[in-house]
This record gives structure tokens, sequence and C-alpha cells, in this order.
């Protein structure tokens, strides 16, 4: 038994920890969970704990549902829930998915991730991540389509906007914190009941543990408030939508890869490769990163959310942002992915985002010129004049390039590729069977 497993069971015993659970998520970015009593660890981190993987939304068929969940111990948290007598007696892990005869399982989005890592490992770089999480507060949500209420009537950056729940945002990051998650910034967004909290940067998968995290402690703290939070992309059509905004970076040890004092734009010459990749790969990466019907409703011209490939520094229509917040400071050289949405599966965005990247490291892509007009609203004509390419318009169209995408195949390996392509357009289906109010408001008097 290793030093971190040792920590674990030790902690279980001193803070009198009766629950921990095992956290793993499916393809789609469901978080997932068993509970095991704190007697059961020790033979959980030998042995692993079995479960249907069939019942699990992209994980195995039938035939061959055996799996098994092995905690993580380096994940492992106190979950910061008190109880009537002021004490904790719950704590949570991630886990690894794998095959019984212990190979990892390809379903697993963890190991997806860890591979595009190792990749970048054996190129000598290390992935980091920083992610801006946008959701709503809600006072409620409906479940048989009805529009719902937002929680507030603030604006961007307003201070005193929280009628309804006036302490959420610093009780989420009070939570947060405890959990070892730590927070930069947080503010009120542009809708109403729109907030966003900033994730201080990590390296790749740390990051997407704590996405998943972020995701269980927001929606718990809301409840605690008396309302509900909602990452869903689009939920008002006159309202901006919820994004997830992501800054990446790769380090040479503690060097940034990415900066390049004498560079253009400050960026080395791996960074501009790098940047040129996730912009030549856009289109084929945007049904990871925004892997939902609704998602496109937020991927409209006029709400500063990118509807075609480009880059620049202040402009913040762009696919991809270069911040310059810190001139000179070598650490914050980063460049900024405006298109992932609140809802997509984290691990599976960060893989095939530093899979593009990498590429263009490895083939030298050359880095168009940055542009910071806004060219969303250009004539067809214009934009394919500059060499503009747009970006999918809709989760049909965003799977149909994914398909052809050697990339993204490679990126998420056979297994995964093969399940979301099948899943996603079942969705889209569904979707195009379906007759909206909009369409009997204006067809039905034909």
């Amino acid at each position: 038994m290793d030093r971190q497993q040792q920590f674990v069971l030790r902690t279980l015993e001193e803070r009198d920890i009766r629950f921990v659970r095992l956290w793993f998520t499916d393809v789609l970015g469901y978080l997932k969970s068993v509970a095991v009593a704190p007697a059961e660890l020790e033979g959980a981190f030998a042995d692993g704990i079995g479960f249907d993987g069939s019942s699990i939304e992209g994980y195995s068929r039938v035939h061959e549902s055996d799996m098994v969940a092995k905690p993580d111990p380096s994940t492992f948290q106190v979950l910061p829930w008190e109880t009537a007598d002021g004490k904790s007696y719950s704590a949570r892990m991630f886990c690894d998915i794998a095959m019984p005869d212990g190979t990892p399982s390809w379903a697993d989005p963890r190991h997806v991730l860890r591979r595009v890592m190792e990749d970048a490992a054996a190129m000598g770089f290390t992935c980091y991540v920083h992610p801006e999480l946008e959701f709503f507060l809600m006072k409620d949500l409906p479940q048989d389509g009805t529009a719902p209420e937002p929680a507030d009537r603030g604006g961007y950056f307003d201070q005193a906007s929280h009628d309804t729940a006036p302490h959420f945002r610093r009780r989420a990051i009070e939570t947060l914190e405890a959990m070892g998650i730590s927070v930069e910034f947080s503010h009120h967004e542009g809708a109403p009941g729109q907030q966003e909290i900033d994730l201080r940067y990590a390296d790749a998968l740390t990051m997407a543990d704590n996405i998943m995290s972020f995701r269980y402690v927001v929606r718990e703290v809301a409840l605690t408030q008396g309302v509900h939070a909602s990452f869903m992309p689009k939920p008002f059509p006159d309202q901006p939508g919820s994004a997830m905004h992501t800054h990446f970076s790769l380090f040479e040890g503690e060097t940034n890869a990415f900066h390049d004092p004498d560079g253009e734009y400050q960026m080395s010459a791996t960074g501009r490769a790098f940047l040129a990749g996730v912009l030549k790969h856009a289109p084929e990466i945007t049904a990871v990163s925004c892997q939902w019907v609704n998602s496109y409703k937020r991927l409209v011209i006029g709400e500063e959310a990118p509807t075609v490939v480009s880059w620049g520094q202040a402009n913040r229509s762009a696919l991809v942002r270069v911040p310059n917040y810190s001139p000179g400071r070598s650490a914050s050289q980063r460049i900024e992915f405006r298109l992932p949405d609140a809802g997509c599966n984290p691990y599976l965005m960060f893989a095939v985002v530093f899979a593009a990247g990498l590429r263009g490291v490895r083939e030298s892509y050359e880095l168009p010129d940055p542009i910071e007009s806004d060219v969303s609203s250009l004539p067809d004509v214009e934009r394919r004049a500059m060499g503009l390419a747009k970006l999918p318009g809709s989760l049909e169209a965003a799977l149909t390039v994914m398909e052809n995408s050697d990339l993204i195949a490679e990126a998420l390996g056979e297994h995964v590729f093969d399940y979301f392509l099948r899943n996603k357009r079942s969705e889209w289906e569904a979707y195009r069977r379906q007759v909206t109010p909009y369409e009997l408001k204006r067809y039905l008097s034909l």
C-alpha cells in the first residue's frame, strides 16, 4: 500500500468518516457515484469495486458489462457538508475505470484525457488549464417545458443583485476551497441570474476532476439558498448563454512553453503552432465542446460567442483570444478558447483541444494573422475571401465534421468516438421530430 492510500485510511479513522463516495464520469459528462463503508476501502484500493458497465452511458455492452472502479487516492477530499454536530462524515475520491483484467477502460473519460497528457509528456510538456464557468441560478427548474425564472435581475459585475440568494457565491467559494479547489474570481454575469466563478489553473486531469466537483458543489449550495443551479448553455432566448471559456498553456518544467519575450505577440514558436492547431481543427472540436442541441442557440451572431474561426488579442467575438493582461509575465502567457459551454464533458473537451494544439506543434502549423474586428456578421463571400471558416451552426453539422476527423477519432479512441457520434445523432433526430411553439405560432395559420 502506498503512502497516499495510507494517508486516506488514517484520515478516515481520525475524522470518523462513515461514507466514502467513489465518483466517476460517463461519456456524456454526468457524474456517477457509489458509496462504500471505510472498512471496504482497503480492499477497493487493492482490487477496485465491480459494477455493471452496461448500465453507464457509453461504457460497455451487456455481454462485456463487468467493469471495475479503482479509487485514485490523490483525489481524496472530505466533503464539507456539516451535520447538526458541526462535523462532516463523508468524503469522496475519483476513480479510474478498468476492465476485469486490470487494463484501463477505453470508455473512461479520465483515461481518454490521460492518454493525451501522456502524448504531451512524451514531447516534454505538461498541460495546464484555467476555466471560467458560467451558470444560472433559477427560482425553479420546471420540468414541463415552461420558462424558468431567474433568481435575480442583476447585470454584469452588479454587486447588490442577489435578492433570492444573497450569500450564494461566498458560500460556494468557501465550500470549493474547503475541498482544495482554488477560486480566482467570481462575479455576476450579464444576464439576470447568471453567475461566473473562475477556478485557479491546474494540470488538465486535476482541473477536469475539479469541474465535476464544482458542478456538484454549485448545485448543492444553491439548494441551501432556496434556488436551483443550471448549466444549460442557453436557457433564455433573449439573454446571453453560459460559456466555459478555457485558458490553455503548456509548460516545460517550470517554464511556460508559450512565452517568448522577443516573439511576435510575445508568443513562442510553440505557442503560435499550438494556437494554429486549435484554429485549424476547431470545426472538428465543436461537437465535443458544444455537445447539446441547445448549445448552438448560444453560438449566434451578436452575443460575443464565436461563430467564425479567428483569433485576436482584444477581440471578444473571436474563437480564440490571446489575453494581454500581464505583458512580460511569462507564467501568464496562454490562449483563451471561447467555444466550450458549461455543459460539456471537461475530460473529453480538454483532450481534443490539447490533441489539436499538439498536432499543430508537431507539424509546425503556420499561424494566420490576428483579426481584431467582429467578422461574425460578414457576408460569406467576404469571409471566404479572408480565409475564415465558419463554425458548425447545429449539432448535426458539428457531428458531420467530427465524423470525418482522424484527429478526434485518435484523441477519443474508437470506443468513445463511435458512442459519442451514435448518441448525439440520436439526440439530434429526437430534437428534429419536435414541433415547437415557435413553429405553431408561425405556421399554424398557413
